[in-house]
């Protein structure tokens, strides 16, 4: 991993500096749950160690609002419900801001924007965009259900029905790739930060086509009513203000190289 000098003194600001406009939440214990396979926001790295832009960035958020964070793994489909459910006190993993989500769990304030991409194996050639891939009935795509990418695939790339056979459901998103990578689909949709991290990691082997599908917002996610939520905001503020999000985004999209 090769990381930047300014990134780093990016990363290296006092919470002294900041705890005036932040509330203490006095060593307060609080429980995220991930998934630990959404690279670079959070994934294992060749000696599994969970690492990734959010854990950096909630290990920030922790020193500014006194909080202790403990980590839990979950499958994405079983997440919102557990979050939902009060099981954690929190959840990420580059998680799209919806309103049909709100009617289950409370977003924080937007961290991150990006975009829907369509990744492929480095040597497809069948077809080069969203129109020639739905054309091919023969061509497959992988995706997670209840997820963005399943959402935009069914209505966007496909033709609005959510039991196509050719959208093939995996739980995991690494599952979805891996899918990809042995043929057994030929598209898998995911948001241009974790295609990044995926195609940068695969020597050849994925690729991005096409254009862009639209824009997406991230946040975290809390059970409804969560008194979390206001200091989680204004922590994200704090951060986006002095400089902090942008030497993350510069760590782990410009400078860090996966399997490195």
């Amino acid at each position: 991993m090769k990381i930047a000098a300014a990134a780093l003194a990016g990363l290296m600001l006092t919470t002294a500096a900041h705890a005036q406009d932040l509330p203490d939440l006095a060593g307060k214990e609080i429980v995220i749950v991930t998934e630990n396979a959404y690279p670079p926001l959070q994934f294992l790295d060749g000696a599994g160690a969970a690492i990734g832009w959010e854990y950096d960035a909630m290990a920030e958020i922790a020193k500014r609002l006194n909080v202790v964070v403990k980590y839990e793994n979950i499958s994405w489909d079983a997440m919102i419900p557990a979050v939902s459910e009060g099981q954690f006190d929190m959840g990420m993993t580059g998680i799209t801001i919806r309103d049909d989500r709100k009617e289950q769990v409370d977003f924080s304030d937007s961290y991150m924007t990006s975009e829907m991409v369509m990744m492929v194996r480095g040597d497809e050639t069948r077809f080069t965009d969203k129109a020639s891939f739905s054309a091919n009935a023969e061509l497959l795509m992988a995706a997670q259900p209840g997820t963005t990418p399943f959402y935009v695939g069914v209505y966007e790339v496909l033709d609005g029905d959510e039991a196509n056979p050719r959208i093939k459901l995996f739980e995991t998103f690494g599952a979805t790739v891996e899918a990809l990578k042995s043929g057994d689909v030929d598209l898998v949709l995911t948001d241009g930060t974790a295609g990044a991290g995926y195609v940068e990691a695969s020597a050849g082997a994925l690729k991005i086509i096409g254009e862009k599908l639209g824009t997406e917002d991230f946040g975290f996610i809390f059970p409804k009513g969560s008194d979390l939520v206001a200091p989680m905001n204004a922590a994200i503020a704090a951060l986006k203000a002095d400089g902090t999000i942008d030497a993350l985004n510069k760590k782990w999209f410009l400078d860090y190289k996966m399997g490195q």
